[in-house]
């Protein structure tokens, strides 16, 4: 009996000490956010493409790069990036615990909300089908399901499981999933021929068609949807309870409004045969410019001074107007006289000069304005004038938006033409209209440069690029990816 009474006592306190060490185990093992912190280094996924994150003239870009390097500030650590070519990557990558984060422009689905949290939405896209222009267009689901063109999608991704749905009510519809592939690939197959049919983000399509203007939009497949970035599911939150945090104070204090500006602002109007004269332009004529305006550029991307002088004469060194500006840049008399130019009619000159003169009015904008926007302020006043930027900016005071902000200037610069407010300005009447869309053309230009400079790039031709603190690491590319046929 006592010999039991002894035994009983010793399992207790064996299972006790068992309990005690695998409560310590526990309370000991360190949170997704800890991890982080301790290591220093916050590892962000994200995608090779044109808005999450790219090589640009100054180093790494992108809209959700710059937000990883805001959010790693926060955090006070340093960035990882780890830029992908295809979204089969990804989440596998997440689930390996190779990277922390998934920043890439994603849509949230049912299937993603399987272990992984959503960040709150930092914007939303519609689902399209869209095909190449001039070519027969599916006008509706039913059409779309019944024709033998060849619809292809990404393996894994929200338009693949969008066309499962719809396949529950059309059973005829038939597509190609393509595992490591990547959206663009097939806008760009659709563009040159190659596919009938792809399904993309609608954000996605308005910005490749500033180098692709045979991309044409067929249909919507869905609503508005929420984009978010996404974290490996766990038993702490603590890394998610933050990411809620951090898009909440973005949202709050207007930065993610200026960075939808930044990278949005200029997509919202697409004209096909601008689009089309201006990408044969860039082909054949820019080249013979090209040298001139790097020459010129003096700390501008030089590609936005190639911008600025297809806006004002299509890169025509004899461009002459009715009222009297002349040359590449277009300089008036009197701008001309202000910066040295002595032949307006000389390209050299008329690059060095409108340069110069664009960097005097940028001198102007007020600091209060952010530096990689001054740029967009003194376009409007080389094309409106400097008193009447200034009107806008205080109509804009007036109205209850920041004068400091394009996107909610160049909302008012159209008021500037209406004679209820002109005649309450300083220096009266304006086409403000006009200089809204000189500035807003500059800025496709420059984007639709950029863009087409990448596409007929081979610089980065890897799986995988990885980017800490602005160096870069190449991996070598795979073999080809295979086609599953739906």
């Amino acid at each position: 009996m006592q010999l039991f009474t002894l035994l009983r006592r010793f399992i207790s306190l064996l299972l006790l000490a068992i309990l005690t060490n695998g409560c310590q185990w526990q309370e000991n093992t360190p949170t997704s956010l800890e991890k982080i912190r301790d290591s220093g280094v916050l590892r962000v996924g994200t995608l090779n493409n044109q808005l999450s994150y790219y090589i640009g003239a100054e180093g790494p870009t992108g809209l959700d790069y710059e937000l990883a390097q805001t959010f790693a500030k926060k955090l006070g650590v340093k960035l990882e990036i780890t830029a992908m070519f295809t979204l089969s990557e990804l989440f596998p990558a997440l689930e390996r615990g190779d990277i922390d984060i998934i920043a890439a422009g994603l849509t949230v689905t049912p299937d993603r909300l399987q272990g992984y949290h959503p960040a709150p939405a930092y914007y939303y896209a519609s689902q399209i089908v869209v095909y190449k222009k001039g070519q027969r267009r599916p006008r509706n689901l039913d059409e779309l399901a019944q024709n033998n063109k060849r619809l292809a999608v990404v393996k894994g991704s929200s338009h693949e499981q969008k066309l499962k749905l719809i396949r529950t009510t059309h059973p005829t519809l038939k597509w190609q999933s393509i595992p490591e592939s990547d959206i663009n690939d097939l806008l760009i197959k659709v563009a040159t021929g190659e596919l009938d049919y792809t399904v993309a983000d609608s954000v996605d399509v308005a910005l490749l068609q500033r180098i692709h203007p045979d991309i044409a939009i067929a249909l919507e497949l869905t609503q508005d949807e929420p984009v978010s970035w996404f974290v490996k599911q766990s038993g702490n939150d603590s890394l998610y309870a933050l990411m809620i945090e951090f898009f909440g104070q973005m949202k709050k204090n207007g930065t993610m409004t200026l960075l939808e500006e930044k990278y949005f602002g200029h997509i919202d109007q697409f004209d096909y045969v601008d689009t089309r004269a201006f990408l044969r332009a860039v082909n054949t004529t820019l080249p013979q410019w090209e040298a001139l305006f790097k020459q010129y550029a003096n700390g501008f991307d030089w590609r936005l001074l190639a911008a600025l002088s297809y806006q004002e004469s299509h890169w025509d060194p004899q461009a002459i107007s009715p009222t009297g500006v002349r040359g590449m840049m277009m300089l008036t008399l009197p701008t001309a006289e202000s910066v040295g130019v002595t032949n307006r009619l000389d390209p050299e000159q008329s690059i060095r000069g409108g340069s110069e003169y664009l960097r005097k009015m940028i001198a102007r904008v007020p600091d209060s304005v952010e530096e990689h926007e001054k740029v967009w302020f003194a376009l409007a006043s080389y094309n409106v004038g400097f008193g009447h930027l200034m009107d806008a900016r205080r109509l804009t005071k007036a109205q209850g938006g920041n004068p400091d902000t394009w996107v909610d200037v160049k909302q008012r610069l159209p008021l500037l033409g209406q004679r209820k407010y002109y005649i309450q300005s300083r220096y009266g009447y304006a086409r403000g209209n006009e200089a809204l869309n000189y500035v807003e053309g500059i800025r496709r230009y420059y984007q639709s440069i950029i863009g087409y400079e990448r596409a007929h790039s081979r610089q980065f031709e890897s799986d995988n690029l990885k980017i800490v603190d602005g160096l870069q690491t190449i991996t070598p590319t795979p073999s080809p990816p295979s086609i599953i046929v739906e």
